[in-house]
C-alpha cells in the first residue's frame, strides 16, 4: 500500500506557470529572474493558503538552475532542480520564525550567510512567519538584511504584515498576495479530480471554494476529507451533509412563506431545521447572506456579485423580481440585529422563532409605517382659530340733501357709489373687581422666575469675618487638633509653625525648614477650607514661607520682597487693585 499523501503538498505548484491565482507576482518574478534584476530581500505577505511559500521555493528553485528557460522557469531536469526536488539542496534553507525567534536563532543564521555556495549560483534563505521574530531578532537581523553578501537572498513571508518592523520593511522588495477567486479554485480542483479520477459535481466544487474563502490549501483539504467519506464520489447532497451547510432550498422556501405571511409554515420549517441540527446563529447568517444575494440579483450591474452555486443563480434572479426592495433591506436589518443579540440570549430557539414572526408581518409593517393602511396615528394638534378684525359695516353713498347738509366732522370727499366705514370699536366695559373671598388663586411662577427665586434663597449673601490674630491662632489650635486625631504626621509641622496676619482676608505662615514646609504644603487645601469655614471667610488664604531661624522677628525679614510683600506694598498704594483681585478671584504665586 502505497503512503497516502494530502492533495495540498501532492499537488503542489514546481513552477511559476502553475501558481493558482497569483499572475501579478509570479509575472514579475519571472520578468525579474529573465531581465537579471533580483531583490537582495523579498517579503511576500498575504492571507493563509495562497502560495507565499510555493513561490518562494520556486523562486529559489529557478534563480539556481543551471538550464533555465526563456520563459525565466527552471528545467526540473539540472542536477540543482533534481536536488531541489529531492529535498537535499544545500542551497535553500528554510527557518520556521515561529519557533525560532530568538537572538541566538538569527545569529546562527548570520554566521551561516557568510559561506559562499560551493555549488550554484545563490544562497537562498526563507523565513517563514517571519512576524513571530522578536523584537532583539529583528534588530540583530537589520544589518545583514540591507547589505547580505552577493550570492545570498534571503525570502521572507509572513500573514501579518503590520506587525514587522518599518525598518524591515524599508529593506524588502514587498510582494502582496490576495486571496483566490471561487473560480480559479473551482478550475483547479476540477484538473485535481480529474487526475485522481474522482467523481465531482460542479456545484459542489463550487460549495468547497465558498467554504475555503480563498484558500486553497483548506479547500484542497476539505475536498480530501468529502472523498474519502464519499468513497471518491462528490456530490452537492454529500458536500452539503460534511461541511454542516444548510441547503439553500431551505431558505427560498423561508421567503416565500415570509412574504406570503404564513406564519405557522415558517415556524414548522424552522422546527425542521431545528432537527436537523443546525444552530440558531448559522440559520441567521445564512438567511442574511440569502438576503444579500436577493438584493445583488434586484441589478443587472451588480449580479456578477452574486456568490453562490451555478444552478441557483437564475432561481435568484427569478424570485428577486416578485420582492420589493424595502422588503428585503429591511429584512437584513432585523437579521443582523437578531445575530449580534443571538449569543446574549438566554432561550436560542425563542430568540430566532421572535425574528421569524418579525420577518413573517415586515410587509405589514411597512404597509402602515408608509401610511397605506387605514390604521395610522396622527398627531394631535390644537385647532385653528379665526384671526379677530374690527366690525365693518357697508353704507350708501350720501344723498343730495345729505351733501348740501354736509356731515359734521366729515371731510368732503367725492363717491361715485358705496363707500365703507370703518366703526370704531367700543370701549371694554371696566371689570368690576371680585369680592375678597372670590379672589382668583395666584398665578403660578414661570419656570425660570422659580429657579432664580429659588437661587437666591439658598445663596443668601454671606458676609465675610475679618481674619484677627487671636482667631487665628485659635482655629489654627483646633485644626491641629483635628490632625492628630486623625493620625496625620503634619500635626507637629502644623503646631512649630508661625502665624502671622497680613490683612483682613490672608496671612503668613513661617516654617523653620524645608520639611516643614512641604508638611503643610501637602495639607494647604485642607486647612484652607478648614479655615474658611471655622473663621466665617470665604475669601481666606494664607502663604507660606520658608525661613531658616525659628522664632520670626520683623528684623528678619527677607531683603528680597515675595509676590505677596510686593502686593501689600502695591494695595497700600493703589487699594483698586485689591478689590480688583477679590472680583475676579486671583490667587497670587508665593
Amino acid at each position: 500500500m502505497d503512503k497516502f499523501i494530502v492533495s495540498a503538498r501532492k499537488y503542489r505548484p514546481q513552477t511559476f506557470d502553475t501558481v493558482v491565482g497569483q499572475q501579478h507576482i509570479t509575472t514579475t518574478l519571472k520578468n525579474a529572474i529573465k531581465q537579471s534584476q533580483l531583490a537582495h530581500a523579498f517579503l511576500f505577505c498575504g492571507p493563509r493558503g495562497v502560495g507565499k511559500t510555493t513561490c518562494a521555493r520556486i523562486l529559489a528553485k529557478t534563480i539556481n538552475c543551471e538550464h533555465a528557460t526563456p520563459e525565466g522557469e527552471a528545467c526540473n531536469e539540472c542536477n540543482s532542480c533534481i536536488s531541489f526536488n529531492l529535498g537535499t539542496s544545500l542551497n535553500i534553507h528554510e527557518l520556521d520564525a515561529a519557533s525560532n525567534n530568538s537572538v541566538d536563532d538569527i545569529r546562527t543564521l548570520v554566521d551561516q550567510v557568510r559561506f559562499a555556495p560551493q555549488a550554484g549560483k545563490y544562497k537562498v534563505y526563507i523565513i517563514d512567519e517571519v512576524h513571530m521574530l522578536s523584537s532583539s531578532a529583528f534588530n540583530a537581523f537589520l544589518k545583514t538584511l540591507e547589505e547580505p553578501p552577493s550570492y545570498a537572498i534571503f525570502i521572507l513571508a509572513t500573514t501579518e504584515k503590520h506587525k514587522i518592523l518599518p525598518t524591515i520593511l524599508s529593506r524588502c522588495q514587498i510582494f502582496d498576495f490576495k486571496r483566490i477567486t471561487t473560480n480559479d479554485t473551482v478550475e483547479h480542483l476540477e484538473a485535481i479530480c480529474e487526475k485522481e479520477g474522482v467523481v465531482a459535481d460542479k456545484a459542489a466544487l463550487q460549495t468547497i471554494a465558498q467554504k475555503s474563502e480563498g484558500c486553497m490549501r483548506d479547500a484542497l483539504s476539505i475536498m480530501d476529507k468529502i472523498v474519502s467519506f464519499t468513497n471518491g464520489e462528490l456530490n452537492y447532497n454529500n458536500t452539503l451533509e460534511h461541511l454542516n451547510i444548510l441547503d439553500e432550498d431551505y431558505y427560498f422556501r423561508l421567503i416565500d412563506l415570509m412574504m406570503q405571511q404564513d406564519l405557522s409554515g415558517a415556524m414548522l420549517l424552522y422546527d425542521d431545521i431545528n432537527r436537523k441540527g443546525f444552530e440558531g446563529d448559522l440559520v441567521l447568517n445564512g438567511f442574511a447572506s440569502f438576503i444579500r444575494n436577493l438584493l445583488v440579483s434586484k441589478d443587472e450591474k451588480v449580479v456578477a456579485l452574486l456568490d453562490t452555486v451555478e444552478s441557483f443563480k437564475q432561481r435568484y434572479i427569478n424570485t428577486a423580481k416578485n420582492i420589493p426592495p424595502p422588503v428585503l433591506i429591511s429584512a437584513l436589518n432585523i437579521l443582523n440585529e437578531a445575530e449580534i443579540g443571538y449569543r446574549a440570549a438566554r432561550n436560542k430557539r425563542l430568540h430566532v422563532e421572535l425574528t421569524l414572526i418579525k420577518l413573517c408581518y415586515l410587509q405589514q409593517a411597512i404597509e402602515l409605517a408608509a401610511g397605506d393602511a387605514t390604521l395610522h396615528k396622527k398627531k394631535i394638534v390644537e385647532q385653528a382659530t379665526a384671526v379677530p378684525f374690527r366690525k365693518i359695516r357697508p353704507i350708501l353713498a350720501p344723498s343730495k340733501d345729505d351733501k348740501k347738509a354736509g356731515a359734521p366732522g366729515a371731510s368732503p370727499v367725492k363717491t361715485t357709489g358705496a363707500r365703507l366705514i370703518i366703526e370704531e370699536p367700543k370701549p371694554r366695559p371696566e371689570a368690576v373687581p371680585a369680592p375678597a373671598e372670590a379672589k382668583p388663586p395666584a398665578r403660578k411662577i414661570a419656570s425660570l422666575e422659580k429657579l432664580r427665586k429659588q437661587f437666591k434663597e439658598n445663596n443668601v449673601e454671606q458676609i465675610d469675618i475679618p481674619l484677627t490674630q487671636e482667631a487665628l491662632n485659635a482655629a489654627w489650635k483646633d485644626f491641629i487638633v483635628q490632625l492628630k486625631e486623625n493620625k496625620n504626621s503634619a500635626a507637629q509641622s502644623f503646631d512649630l509653625a508661625q502665624l502671622k496676619v497680613l490683612d483682613e482676608n490672608s496671612f503668613y505662615v513661617y516654617t523653620a525648614n524645608a520639611i516643614e514646609y512641604r508638611f503643610v504644603e501637602s495639607c494647604k487645601t485642607e486647612t484652607s477650607e478648614f479655615l474658611q469655614q471655622k473663621l466665617s471667610n470665604s475669601q481666606l488664604q494664607f502663604y507660606i514661607i520658608k525661613r531658616e531661624n525659628k522664632e520670626v522677628h520683623e528684623s528678619n525679614e527677607p531683603k528680597r520682597l515675595t509676590a505677596v510683600q510686593q502686593y501689600q506694598k502695591m494695595i497700600e498704594k493703589y487699594p483698586l487693585v485689591k478689590e480688583l483681585k477679590e472680583k475676579l478671584k486671583m490667587e497670587l504665586d508665593r
